[in-house]
């Protein structure tokens, strides 16, 4: 039996420790519900394998005629009616079988305050829980994964001795201040999920520009351009023209230098 002061575990760890997709799945139920450890989800899957288990038992020997497995019955269902996991009437045992583990998370009394408005998040809420400002029907209840019975709901208010209990606390929320808060958070929860499932789209290519070729000038053109330059009058300066000579005058003889005459 062991020693009375230590308690048994009571949940089953992941018969596998590395799965992609159970890691996903318990790191987005943490997150969702403000959870300290991916402990407390294997705690609420193990409460739910065993009214499962519980469930298909009965079925079996009710089918086999028993009268206390219809008594057995009924009582697994009154009780996860109390729990607030299946309606007061009209539910049976294959109702039971249909649950899962957001059910039970959902009743947590962690997620309870946070829904009723009295924590901005499920975090805020766990923190109020473990302080010890949160009470049900006047008792101070410190922790978080209590699950609430269905006549316990209305019955969870701040504690008479907490500063929260007041009205004008700063860190009192409002509900409707909650509410929003939350509204947005899945908003954009949703968002970024949408995102990361999308495909990426490719990159679309820019066009490459290129560079028009040049037209090739025929060859009669060039030749008439090359004789145009030629053809055409250099610049020369000024020169002074000098006068016309009539052919009867004739230029005086210049003398020589350096010689007299005698």
């Amino acid at each position: 039996m062991g020693d009375p002061k230590f308690s048994r575990r009571k949940y089953d760890t992941p018969s596998h420790p590395w799965r992609a997709e159970r890691i996903k799945i318990e790191t987005e139920l943490q997150k969702r519900f403000g959870l300290k450890n991916k402990r407390e989800v294997w705690k609420a899957q193990s409460l739910i394998r065993r009214f499962r288990a519980q469930s298909r038992d009965l079925q079996a020997r009710i089918r086999a005629g028993e009268k206390q497995a219809e008594i057995e019955a009924q009582q697994l269902l009154r009780r996860c009616a109390r729990l607030g996991l299946l309606p007061m009437e009209g539910a049976t045992l294959n109702d039971v079988l249909a649950l899962n583990v957001e059910n039970v998370l959902s009743r947590r009394f962690q997620t309870m305050v946070f829904q009723k408005g009295m924590a901005y998040t499920p975090e805020q809420a766990r923190q109020f829980i473990t302080h010890g400002h949160i009470a049900i029907r006047g008792r101070i209840v410190t922790i978080p994964g209590y699950i609430v019975k269905r006549d316990e709901e209305n019955d969870i208010a701040f504690s008479e001795r907490s500063p929260l209990a007041s009205d004008l606390h700063p860190m009192r929320p409002k509900p409707k201040e909650a509410v929003e808060l939350e509204k947005q958070k899945a908003l954009i929860e949703q968002a970024v999920k949408e995102a990361a499932e999308k495909p990426k789209e490719a990159p679309k290519k820019e066009p490459e520009f290129k560079i028009p070729k040049a037209v090739k000038p025929s060859l009669e053109k060039l030749i008439e351009k090359d004789a145009v330059v030629e053809t055409a009058p250099a610049e020369l300066p000024d020169i002074e023209e000098e006068p016309e000579q009539k052919p009867d005058e004739k230029k005086p003889e210049k003398k020589p230098r350096g010689k007299k005459e005698k």
